[in-house]
């Protein structure tokens, strides 16, 4: 069952040779769990520049996948220490690149909880710097 939940996203991008750029965003999503695995899901909006695209985190024991589609298409997976290639597709062309977790923390139960995730992003082979995904989750009211 999906739980209706609010959402606040705090996203940090340190990219090389640029300011650090950080996103806050308060949104309506949902939230469910099945078969072990919980299930964050969210439209995006023009704070993000993502309008049009829905946003998809899946979680388990393991790993964190992040999907979104819509006007740009993107699937990644999230392991500690584990390099994970991904075709991130967007209106105009497409990138490949690959993702490597440094750190995840997820503490979830049914009336919401935290994800942090930090990895290091590489863009068409060359080292492109740092995100920081940090989503508290809490059941609406």
């Amino acid at each position: 069952m999906k739980i209706p939940v609010i959402l606040s996203i705090c996203g940090r991008q340190a990219y090389v040779d640029q300011e650090p750029d950080t996103i806050e965003l308060v949104t309506e999503g949902t939230l469910e769990h099945r078969d072990g695995v919980w299930t964050i899901q969210y439209e995006e909006s023009d704070l993000t520049g993502l309008q049009g695209v829905t946003t998809v985190f899946r979680v388990d024991s393991e790993k964190v996948e992040l999907t979104r589609q819509g006007r740009l298409h993107s699937h990644m997976v999230f392991q500690k220490g584990i390099p994970h290639d991904s075709l991130y597709q967007m209106e105009f062309g497409a990138l490949m690149i690959t993702v490597c977790a440094n750190r995840i923390f997820v503490q979830l139960d049914e009336s919401g909880g935290i994800v942090d995730l930090v990895y290091n992003i590489e863009i068409e082979q060359t080292t492109a710097g740092e995100v920081d995904y940090h989503l508290e989750i809490r059941k609406k009211a």
